[in-house]
């Protein structure tokens, strides 16, 4: 594959399946002669989570590909591993080798933390200080969801406010961390500048938790770090915010539409615990766009009214069923 053109004359026509594509010494250039020369050739290219920070890919593509971004397991994929029991895919997390193992493989978390490194952050990111960066890691998995202050991270990881900021890119960078920043209009009461972290895999946290049993709110709050790994992988987009105002008022999710419109949306482990007081306190400030409470109890969809404030209840799958329609529209 060093000399793209003989590789792609001697397979035209086919479909290549390319893993760890970023091990070549220029990548790009393998998939842009196939884009140009062998249109009747089909590649698809799979590598690291930090395959678009490869420095190694010197040319960008546009226009010559597709990208897919692959989270961990979704919903349809425990249909396809004949699996009901959502508990599991909370506390196994949803990387198939963990998930399908009979008890959290401890181990295992460990070992992908030591290839990360070696794979993804010394050969990318030339970092050498893998103490602070390792602990600054195994901190967030602990406080995933939270929202984020660079400065109750420098201490315990020994390294400057500035550092941890670089650490978090990278992190990002990699897809190990989903920052989920504040939908604002810059209204005084509002949040406007304090992320969100959330940790890519509910695996990853439980084990940092060291939680070997789920009660129920441990599967509220791992409850919506599914919910975004659904919306992530379904919508395949990044554009989704939450909502926090200084009083403490605070959506979970807030997907921005056309004309003003601004969806809400509160996960909850059951429905009944629902209350309205944020969602009427975020409405009185974005009025257009639809309610949503997501809840794992619910099987059929069905509205409630709070007053003038309309909400609709539903499931997962009925719930991106509906961004999906709302996405299109825009």
């Amino acid at each position: 594959m060093e000399d793209p053109e003989s590789f792609l004359s001697e397979h035209a026509g086919k479909t290549l399946v390319v893993d760890e594509i970023h091990k070549l010494l220029d990548p790009s250039q393998l998939l842009k002669i196939a884009a140009d020369h062998y249109r009747d050739t089909k590649i698809i290219a799979t590598g690291s989570s930090s395959l678009g920070a490869s420095a190694k890919f010197k040319d960008t593509l546009t226009g010559r590909k597709l990208e897919l971004w692959l989270t961990p397991m979704i919903s349809d994929d425990l249909i396809d591993f004949g699996m009901k029991s959502l508990k599991k895919r909370l506390l196994h997390g949803g990387l198939p080798p963990f998930f399908l193992t009979d008890k959290p493989w401890e181990k295992g978390y460990e070992e992908w933390i030591e290839a990360y490194w070696a794979k993804d952050i010394l050969e990318l990111f030339r970092l050498e200080r893998r103490h602070s960066f390792v602990k600054c890691m195994e901190l967030l998995f602990m406080q995933s969801g939270q929202i984020f202050e660079a400065s109750r991270f420098a201490v315990p990881c020994e390294i400057s406010r500035t550092t941890v900021q670089t650490y978090l890119s990278i992190l990002e960078a990699t897809y190990v961390f989903h920052v989920i920043r504040p939908y604002n209009t810059h209204l005084p009461n509002e949040i406007i500048s304090a992320p969100k972290v959330y940790a890519f895999d509910t695996g990853f946290v439980c084990h940092f938790k060291e939680w070997n049993d789920l009660r129920n709110e441990d599967l509220g709050y791992l409850w919506g770090h599914y919910i975004l790994n659904e919306m992530l992988g379904k919508l395949q987009t990044h554009s989704i915010n939450y909502w926090r105002d200084k009083r403490g008022h605070e959506i979970d999710f807030v997907i921005r539409g056309k004309n003003e419109e601004v969806t809400a949306i509160e996960c909850k482990w059951k429905s009944n615990v629902f209350e309205p007081a944020n969602l009427k306190s975020f409405r009185a400030k974005y009025p257009r766009g639809q309610n949503y409470v997501v809840a794992s109890d619910i099987d059929k969809s069905f509205k409630k009214k709070f007053r003038d404030l309309s909400v609709k209840y539903v499931n997962l799958d009925s719930l991106i069923k509906d961004l999906v329609l709302i996405k299109s529209n825009t």
